[in-house]
């Protein structure tokens, strides 16, 4: 296995890597909420879905291609 020569810009401006990121906040806000008592006024049952959606979102950024991080050579390298 071996890293994109720029994983840096990668890590920082992927739209993927970026709904990954809010995947882990959702879920930890879920595994959260019943320590808190669910003092927060969200709905039960419904962050799953909001994962699953997120989910499918950074799968479908992992499509399109950001010409400000990949110049559109990625493919070559």
């Amino acid at each position: 296995m071996r890293l994109v020569p720029h994983w840096r810009a990668v890590l920082l401006r992927a739209w993927s890597v970026w709904c990954i990121a809010l995947i882990a906040v959702i879920q930890g806000l879920d595994a959260a909420l019943p320590l808190i008592g669910f003092a927060l006024p969200i709905p039960e049952g419904w962050l799953p879905w909001v994962t699953l959606s997120v989910a499918i979102l950074a799968a479908l950024m992992r499509l399109i291609p950001q010409r400000s991080i990949s110049g559109g050579r990625d493919a070559d390298q």
